[in-house]
């Protein structure tokens, strides 16, 4: 859910509000979780490595990467700023967050930051060390030399500042990259320090965040451009691995595989086309490696697909589907209780939606996200004080998951329904707010709706 759907009782459904975070996890968790499995798979470095370079054109010196930090200033606290407004200087200054001066200045200093959840000393930190490497403030356009561990730090960085929704600053330092394919991006670039190895020194994760960035920059045609390109690539060296005769080789690049279409059924979704998404889940369906677990999660996240363009029938069919697996582990007995909620909601039949909720509820008193959606079904039956009750007595079970986003904007425009005096409820979720010591990832005026009227 979202603050439009408060904003607007004409909207024709809200299930595409509530399946936003099937996982239960963090608000920046994908829509498609299919649990496929994050056990590792033990490859060479030579297979971990291997990507398809940008044929260069003969007797043309080849474009190279210079990227450079664009910040001089390091980030702010923006929740103590905050706090500071709200209760003065002194109060803000007992939120004792841990900054880049109080960690070592090296890998193992931006690990403790990051593990701290203090995102914005991380993002300065890397400043810090990418100047190291002669790649920091000013020196963008300058000539540099990569190395993994360089660009792991920009990876690190960008992937910070996507997580903080500083996407602009993201795309801007993030331009120098390109598409990670120019040849000082592979190892073969640097005979002198790499003499035997070959492929890319950027990893899969840094090409992946890259190809998405631009879903949350307003330009979800380019994502889907730079996803499907990857996807091929992706394609091909699976076919490459399958002559190899390594079974390890070819479940580890099929698994990148599917990963990049999980990012394109994502973009597929947010460009609301929902051919494609439906292709790609179908597609993936068909498969023949997934174990009924897997299988199960992807029957599931393809319902929720269909209920995003309103072919009901089909959703109901992929969860009869999931039932005939026999799945009997109590996260998918939750699943097929969120799941069918979410068909009763379709149906507009709040009440019925809200017994599967509150079922779903019982076997996980802590999820977040299904605790949202109890207190959207308690408001459309006119219980405004129970889904007020839901919300907080959530923020008291799960503090850290309930702060986010979307579950704050919910609770707080319930708060201005409920009354024409919201600000004092608004100033105790931000004093708990506070009390958490970590980053957040949103907007707290924006999610506190801090500057409303009431």
């Amino acid at each position: 859910m979202t603050e439009k759907y408060f904003s607007s009782s004409a909207e024709p459904s809200i299930f595409d509000k509530i399946v936003s975070n099937p996982s239960g996890q963090d608000e920046d968790t994908e829509f498609l979780n299919t649990r496929v499995s994050n056990d590792p798979i033990t490859v060479a470095d030579e297979i971990r490595d291997v990507w398809e370079p940008v044929e260069q054109e003969p007797g043309v010196p080849p474009l190279l990467t210079m990227p450079g930090v664009l910040s001089v200033e390091d980030l702010n606290d923006p929740v103590k700023e905050t706090v500071a407004t709200a209760f003065g200087a002194d109060e803000a200054k007992k939120m004792p967050l841990l900054t880049c001066n109080d960690v070592t200045q090296d890998e193992r200093g931006l690990r403790k930051l990051i593990d701290e959840g203090c995102f914005r000393a991380a993002v300065n930190l890397t400043s810090r060390l990418l100047t190291i490497y002669g790649q920091g403030y000013g020196r963008l356009g300058q000539p540099a030399k990569h190395t993994p561990h360089s660009l792991q730090l920009w990876f690190t960085r960008f992937a910070l500042l996507a997580k903080l929704g500083l996407h602009d600053l993201c795309q801007m330092e993030s331009d120098a990259f390109g598409e990670l394919s120019r040849p000082d991006i592979f190892f073969e670039f640097y005979p002198e320090m790499y003499t035997n190895r070959r492929g890319s020194m950027a990893s899969f994760s840094f090409r992946l965040l890259l190809a998405e960035l631009p879903m949350y920059l307003g330009a979800p045609n380019v994502a889907m451009h730079r996803l499907t390109a990857m996807a091929n690539i992706c394609k091909r060296i699976e076919k490459l691995m399958s002559h190899t005769k390594v079974e390890n080789n070819v479940k580890f690049w099929r698994r990148r595989r599917v990963r990049v279409q999980h990012s394109i059924i994502n973009c597929a979704l947010l460009l609301k086309n929902y051919n494609v998404a439906n292709h790609f889940i179908e597609s993936l369906i068909e498969e023949t490696c997934w174990t009924n677990e897997e299988l199960g999660a992807l029957y599931s996240a393809a319902g929720k697909i269909y209920l995003q363009c309103g072919d009901i029938l089909a959703a109901e069919k992929k969860l009869t589907s999931m039932k005939k697996l026999g799945l009997t582990s109590p996260a998918f007995q939750v699943q097929e209780f969120i799941d069918r909620g979410l068909i009763f909601v379709a149906h507009n039949d709040f009440e019925e939606a809200l017994k599967n909720f509150q079922k779903a509820a019982t076997l996980e008193p802590t999820n977040v996200m299904i605790a949202n959606n109890v207190a959207v079904c308690l408001l459309y039956l006119g219980r405004m004080k129970n889904a007020i009750e839901t919300y907080e007595n959530m923020m008291e079970k799960n503090t850290k998951q309930a702060i986010n986003e979307h579950f704050l904007i919910n609770l707080c425009t319930l708060y201005e329904l409920e009354s024409n005096f919201s600000r004092p409820k608004k100033l105790v979720q931000l004093q708990r707010i506070a009390g958490q010591h970590r980053d957040l990832c949103m907007n707290v005026d924006i999610c506190l709706k801090l500057h409303s009227s009431n």
